[in-house]
């Protein structure tokens, strides 16, 4: 029997006033969902603007204990219903501490646990490290109703390191929620195309499929870029958006054939972790 892997990426603007976010993000996952994805991943804390963009106080008031939070708990029954699986960025709340927090929910809307951002970023136009912790639950695999899947963070994804250490515990394919745009300090610099040069990296070195998902529009001056994008193990784009447009991008993927391919190209098999103490000093 074939098993494959059936993918969307969603890409909105849910920082745009007068949007529902949540509301949306039900709208598109039913979409998704009708185009025979399994697997569907939404942008970076879409439940509002991306907030990071300079440190106000009021935006703490946003943060929830992962279970209770709004998106969850209005997502999870959607899942279920559609017996999809829904990886679900959100800002949380534990005690007195703050996360960038993904809550992997399963196609029987059971959330299997929660990843917090490993990677925190701090610049003009982001700064999460006056929002969040840096994350301590490690890199993790989730082996959902619909596949082995690992997800990092928008930071996350810059980092070789993120996507090695998923593949070696065994993803079937990498899910990066980003919330990625304009440099305020310099109006000149547009990172998108290196920004996806640097995840088809992964797809290639790992031999493995990589779905991004980004926000559009113009929050305040503050221009989300698009460009969501599926590379399958060759890193090839299979399917794409451009820089404004609202919509969904699927993709299926045979896993056999992956494991085939990743064995036969030899990078885990020709792997020397005895020479690579530099990487953890």
């Amino acid at each position: 029997m074939t098993r494959t892997l059936n993918v969307a990426a969603i890409q909105y603007a849910p920082g745009i006033d007068g949007a529902d976010p949540i509301g949306d993000a039900i709208t598109h996952v039913r979409e998704a969902a009708a185009k025979g994805a399994e697997i569907i991943l939404l942008p970076e804390l879409f439940q509002g603007p991306y907030f990071c963009k300079s440190q106000e106080e009021p935006y703490f008031a946003l943060a929830a204990p992962w279970a209770e939070h709004p998106a969850v708990t209005a997502l999870a029954p959607v899942a279920k219903e559609l017996g999809v699986v829904l990886p679900l960025s959100i800002y949380e709340k534990d005690g007195p501490h703050y996360y960038n927090t993904m809550v992997m929910v399963d196609a029987d809307g059971e959330p299997l646990g929660i990843y917090r951002k490993s990677h925190i970023p701090d610049g003009p136009g982001y700064q999460e490290k006056y929002y969040f912790r840096p994350g301590n639950t490690g890199f993790k695999i989730w082996s959902t109703k619909k596949g082995r899947i690992g997800v990092g963070i928008c930071w996350d994804q810059w980092f070789p390191e993120t996507a090695r250490a998923m593949a070696l515990m065994g993803a079937d394919a990498l899910f990066y929620p980003t919330a990625i745009g304009a440099e305020p300090q310099d109006p000149s610099l547009d990172t998108a195309a290196r920004w996806r040069r640097a995840m088809v990296g992964h797809a290639v070195s790992n031999t493995i499929p990589v779905i991004a998902a980004n926000r559009v529009g113009d929050e305040g001056g503050q221009v989300f870029y698009g460009t969501s994008f599926i590379a399958n193990e060759r890193g090839d784009i299979v399917n794409e958006l451009d820089r404004t447009e609202t919509g969904i991008i699927a993709a299926q993927f045979d896993l056999d054939d992956i494991d085939r391919e990743r064995a036969a190209w030899g990078f885990f098999r020709d792997r020397r972790p005895e020479l690579y103490g530099k990487l953890v000093e």
